[in-house]
């Protein structure tokens, strides 16, 4: 994922946290916050200690962007994205995560019509 599309200060995450809406699966948790000031969209994921450890943390931080990355084209701009990782996504496989990343977005409306 490029730079300008990550989203990394605690002041944004922060923001997006209080201001922006929940969507929720059984492995997601997507916050989204709409922002006119932000040229595209951007993207933060946060992954508990509750999941596993660094590896696997690492692991599904690295899953999660590059399946936005890949839909990246269908995604509405001037929004920012959270995603947080729940226990139940440590279990799946790519193609399973790709659907409930998607499922997600479907929820919280950042596909483009």
């Amino acid at each position: 994922m490029q730079k300008k599309y990550r989203l990394r200060d605690r002041s944004d995450f922060s923001r997006v946290y209080r201001y922006g809406r929940s969507f929720a699966n059984h492995q997601l948790v997507l916050y989204v916050f709409h922002r006119p000031q932000v040229e595209r969209f951007r993207v933060g994921v946060s992954a508990s200690k509750k999941i596993g450890n660094a590896v696997m943390r690492n692991r599904m931080r690295r899953m999660i962007k590059e399946i936005v990355r890949r839909e990246a084209d269908r995604v509405i701009d001037h929004v920012d994205l959270i995603f947080i990782v729940r226990k139940g996504a440590t279990e799946m496989n790519y193609d399973q995560l790709t659907k409930s990343v998607q499922h997600v977005m479907r929820k919280g409306s950042v596909f483009k019509q």
